[in-house]
């Protein structure tokens, strides 16, 4: 699915959309982040070493795995709230010019939380790996 697909299912938008694309694949979630260069957070992180920050990576994984909670019908009139990361793991920075792979699955569900684990790549470099919970709080009219 393109950009314009998963703003139909993610509440996010500009600036805050991150990831560009999306496809379910034998129950993963691959999604994939082109970096530019020119994204809100990579003024001033870090002047002239310009390094994608890590909490952002963890977003595109999020982001990443509620496309893949909402295909599967969980999400239906709620909105993801991230409940927690676990595990997570910096190996290799993400630069401007690198195309980040996103690939996450669920592992879990209970009730409305959810558990995911998540991996983003650079060609075949890990750069971050993850666990995460989301709660799926149901929409207030």
């Amino acid at each position: 699915m393109n950009r314009e697909e998963i703003e139909g299912i993610l509440p996010h938008r500009p600036p805050m959309l991150l990831i560009d694309d999306c496809e379910l694949v034998d129950g993963h979630a691959v999604g994939h982040t082109h970096v530019t260069g020119d994204e809100f957070f990579l003024q001033g992180h870090f002047p002239g070493n310009p390094v994608v920050p890590g909490v952002i990576l963890c977003e595109m994984l999020a982001q990443n795995c509620c496309v893949l909670l909402a295909q599967g019908g969980a999400a239906k009139d709620a909105t993801p709230y991230y409940t927690s990361l676990d595990k997570v793991r910096f190996k290799h920075p993400v630069r401007p010019g690198d195309t980040v792979e996103l690939t996450c699955e669920i592992t879990r569900s209970h009730g409305m939380f959810h558990f995911a684990h998540g991996v983003a790549k650079v060609g075949q470099d890990i750069c971050c790996v993850a666990d995460m919970s989301f709660a799926l709080v149901p929409q207030k009219d």
